[in-house]
């Protein structure tokens, strides 16, 4: 199977934007993707539907974050929840281990950390504003 590719809901009606135009970019989010598509608890469900604006660390500029998936989903205890989640693998979850020598992928590293810290802050801020959740889901979660 591709790590990346199309993803053709079963269960469209539940799909929040263009069903014709569902990428998974990992294979992470193509299970979670199959997941929301069949899970009874999900009401509905978006991938990359959402924008978010944040400010880059790198240039102090203005971006747009697309979260990889909204979802609305029912609780066992009956109440609706709406949550914003990025997937991501657990080794970018944290800082970069320092090193003694400052190499390319080092410095590639700690500038993704430093973006992506300015895309979740921004995301969680953007959820509590509208009474949503971010939470960011790894491989613990997805395997």
């Amino acid at each position: 199977m591709a790590y990346s590719g199309r993803f053709v809901p079963i269960n469209q009606k539940k799909y929040k934007g263009d069903v014709d135009k569902v990428i998974y970019r990992s294979l992470w989010e193509r299970r979670f993707m199959v997941y929301c598509d069949k899970s009874s608890s999900i009401l509905e469900w978006g991938s990359e539907e959402v924008i978010i604006p944040y400010i880059s660390p790198l240039d102090g500029r203005r971006h747009r974050y697309f979260p990889d998936f909204y979802i609305k989903v029912k609780q066992a205890n009956g109440d609706i929840k709406k949550i914003i989640i990025e997937v991501k693998p657990k080794a970018q979850c944290g800082p970069p281990k320092a090193q003694s020598r400052k190499t390319k992928r080092f410095i590639t590293e700690v500038r993704t950390w430093g973006v992506n810290q300015a895309k979740w802050e921004a995301a969680i801020e953007w959820c509590k504003d509208r009474g949503m959740e971010f939470k960011i889901l790894t491989e613990d979660h997805l395997g």
